[in-house]
């Protein structure tokens, strides 16, 4: 896992493809904004719970 800090209004680009703009932080809150190519679908991680997450199987213990 990288882990980077970024200020409002930063950016980080993902495979060329995909960016990551911090848009606010407020409190323990981060709003960001997220650019990809329409073919890519970009999900919150409580909407695809019955999705299995990259790399692991259902069941699988995280590390």
């Amino acid at each position: 896992m990288l882990i980077l800090s970024r200020k409002v209004g930063e950016e980080i680009v993902i495979g060329g493809q995909i960016k990551v703009t911090v848009l606010k932080v407020q409190g323990g809150r981060v709003r960001l904004g997220i650019e990809a190519p329409k073919a890519i679908q970009v999900l919150r991680r409580e909407l695809r719970k019955h999705e299995p997450i990259l790399g692991r199987s259902h069941g699988a213990p995280s590390a």
